[in-house]
């Protein structure tokens, strides 16, 4: 009787379904007006540290200016005569006193201007950005208010009297419309406080601040199927 074989494709490890998380929506006053539920495929997956390093290492290594040069032999200045005749000195023949064992001399093999960009796939991106949403959430570290429309003009007393009265310590990501410029302009003077783009959120901002801060309009949600 002859063997059977059953063929079988690569088994993905089994992920636990996405948490059901939810957060207080607050005025700027700290008066609280309801409760949202976050979206779990955002806000309530298992964070994937392999993907989170890859995407974070690589945010940070396109920050590198990559400006970094040494010159060469050739670049050096002076060294057009030659040191010494060819031959009759008993020591080894020499071009130039620019070449890189003279004082003074070219640098071998140094480094060049040059761009440290990795690519990596948009896919790992968004899924690094909402590990690391779903990481703040785990640890009740996003906070949602209605919006910026009470502040008429800038002013750095009213955002420090918003983050007291919400209750937001220590480093603070402030997640922005293009319609909050007065908001913008509020938190500019505040070391621990950053803006940022609702468009340009990234894992790394997230995984850096202490509390993770949306407005009704920014918040993320889950796109719908046309």
């Amino acid at each position: 009787m002859s063997d059977v074989f059953t063929l079988r494709g690569p088994v993905k490890k089994d992920r636990p379904e996405p948490v059901a998380r939810s957060v207080a929506r607050r005025s700027l006053d700290g008066a609280t007006l309801d409760t949202v539920e976050l979206e779990p495929t955002i806000f309530g997956i298992e964070p994937n540290m392999a993907v989170l390093h890859q995407v974070v290492t690589a945010q940070l290594a396109a920050k590198r200016s990559g400006t970094q040069s040494t010159k060469t032999r050739k670049e050096v200045r002076g060294g057009g005569k030659k040191p010494f005749r060819q031959k009759g000195t008993g020591g080894a023949r020499q071009g130039t006193i620019r070449a890189p064992h003279y004082p003074g001399g070219g640098i071998a093999l140094g480094p060049k201007p040059r761009k440290y960009d990795q690519k990596t796939p948009k896919k790992m991106i968004r899924l690094a950005l909402y590990c690391a949403l779903s990481d703040r959430a785990s640890e009740s570290r996003v906070a949602l208010i209605d919006s910026f429309d009470a502040w008429s003009e800038p002013k750095t007393k009213s955002a420090l009297a918003a983050l007291g009265a919400l209750g937001l310590d220590g480093k603070v990501l402030v997640v922005l419309s293009r319609e909050d410029a007065v908001a913008f302009f509020s938190f500019n003077n505040l070391d621990h406080v950053k803006t940022i783009d609702a468009g340009e959120i990234n894992a790394y901002d997230v995984l850096e601040a202490d509390w993770v801060l949306f407005t009704d309009a920014t918040l993320p949600r889950a796109k719908e199927d046309n």
